[in-house]
Parts: structure tokens; sequence; C-alpha cells
């Protein structure tokens, strides 16, 4: 957030009409800015660093590179964006590759201005907005994980059910609620399951999990 509270946003999407429309409902929103809009990824990547949003709603329909691989490429120049990919594609392959390079959130298009406004704040604060199509599959594939995933990676039943609930896009707090423990042992498991997992996100494990 800048200095005077405001969640700062950046938009990567090819079609300018929808990137204009989505600006307007950014800047028309109490408490949230657009302060940047790309057409392609390679100008994202050049520039999203520099300014440094909170969060950037990004396509999957790029021209020349693909937002999905954007994704990845970002993570490593602005590691402290939320990534919220926006886009009409809800095959299983490009949910859990946006997933596994860093994107926090997914939502389809068309989405409605007040899911959009939400999940911004929602992300900006810990969560990982989905559509609720996209979050049924997330939650499905986790369940068809199963036991051998948890062996495979050598997690344990604790781990598991927090990596659960973390796949449903609960926050920490709410985690730890729920099986009432403290917030800083939920936050010491979660260190726990991405040194085991190998990654730095909880989207990158929840995707890695659900891969296995």
């Amino acid at each position: 957030m800048t200095e005077d509270g405001l969640i700062t946003v950046s938009i990567v999407e090819d079609d300018p009409h929808v990137r204009h429309s989505l600006s307007n409902i950014l800047n028309g929103s109490k408490g949230i800015k657009c302060i940047g809009e790309y057409a392609d990824a390679e100008e994202a990547l050049r520039e999203i660093p520099s300014h440094l949003p909170n969060v950037v709603l990004m396509d999957i329909n790029l021209p020349h590179m693909d937002g999905v691989r954007c994704v990845g490429q970002l993570r490593e120049v602005a590691p402290s964006a939320h990534i919220i990919m926006l886009t009409v594609h809800d095959d299983a392959d490009a949910i859990f590759n946006s997933l596994a390079g860093g994107a926090t959130g997914y939502l389809l298009k068309p989405v409605r201005t007040a899911d959009l406004l939400a999940a911004v704040k929602d992300v900006n604060s810990g969560g990982a907005p989905m559509t609720s199509h996209i979050a049924r599959k997330v939650v499905q594939s986790f369940k068809q994980a199963g036991p051998a995933a948890r062996e495979a990676e050598g997690l344990s039943p604790r781990e598991a059910q927090i990596l659960n609930y973390l796949a449903k896009g609960y926050l920490y707090k709410e985690v730890a609620d729920m099986l009432t423990i403290s917030y800083a042992t939920v936050h010491k498991h979660i260190e726990h399951i991405y040194d085991k997992l190998h990654v730095f996100s909880r989207a990158q494990a929840v995707a890695k999990f659900h891969r296995l």
C-alpha cells in the first residue's frame, strides 16, 4: 500500500477496451488506484519492477509471451506483487501452471465489478481469491491427490490439513481459529510446508501438491 493507504494495481491486458474499463473501475473505487496499464508481457516486465504495485491483474492471452510465462518471470523481478489471473481460460493446465508460476488468485472473465474489487482487496490482505468454479477445481484436485501426495513429500497430517485450508482460500488467522492453535504455530507449519515442497508462496504450494 501507499502511505495514504491506497492499494496500487497494474493491469496486463492486450484488449484496450477491457484494459481501460478495468482501469476506470479500479480508479472509481475508494482505496484503490491503477498505476499501470500494459498491452503485453514484455512491457509489463520492463515497467512493473520500477512501480511495484501491490496487485497485478494478468490476462493469459497476450501477444508474444503469454500471461502464464509472464507470471513466472514477474515473480523474479517483483516478488512482492500479488498476481491475479483474469482470463477466459478455465482448463486445468492454465489454472495450475499459473498458480505454480506464482499467481495468487484466478478470476474468470467476465467478472462483476464488485467481485473484482473484492478480489483486489482480498489478495492484498493475504487471501487467494478465485472464481467459485475455479476454486472447486482446485479443491477437487487436492482431494484426488490424497495420502500418496502427502507421503511423497513428507508432509505431516497437520501440515496437509493446513494446506487443505489454504487451498480453499482461508487466511492464516482463520486457519488458526479453526484449528484452535496460535497464528505463530500456523506460520511455522507453513514455513515447513514451503521448505518441504521447495516453494515460496501459498499458491505454489497448493499447485505443486495437486500435481504430485
